[in-house]
């Protein structure tokens, strides 16, 4: 008698085993499925991936670094004229311009006729 009470406790230990694999396995597997499902369902929408997000963002912040830096240089540039630069300045500084004519006397036309 001893001997069929443990046989059947060990049946039923192992059938318990048995079908804690199985609920893994289905566990598994539905874990998959979930996340097929989601990733495809972002694709259609066209979302983003963190790490595409992340490169982006790192990109931007050394664009903005690298504009901070040259605006400093420029405006260092433009607060401290050398000679070269203010030789341009000057010659693209506006010349003064010939007097305008003056309009004809009323009456008169520019051709004396």
């Amino acid at each position: 008698m001893v001997q069929t009470t443990n046989r059947f406790f060990d049946e039923v230990a192992r059938l318990m085993n048995d079908a804690a694999g199985v609920a893994q396995g289905v566990r598994r597997e539905f874990e998959t499925l979930f996340r097929s499902q989601a990733e495809r369902i972002l694709r259609e929408f066209d979302i983003v991936q963190r790490e595409e997000f992340e490169a982006v963002k790192d990109m931007a912040r050394l664009a903005r670094e690298e504009n901070e830096t040259l605006k400093a240089r420029i405006e260092a540039l433009e607060a401290k004229p050398s000679g070269a630069n203010a030789a341009a300045a000057a010659s693209a500084a506006p010349t003064s311009a010939p007097p305008a004519a003056e309009p004809p006397a009323p009456g008169i036309s520019p051709g004396g006729f």
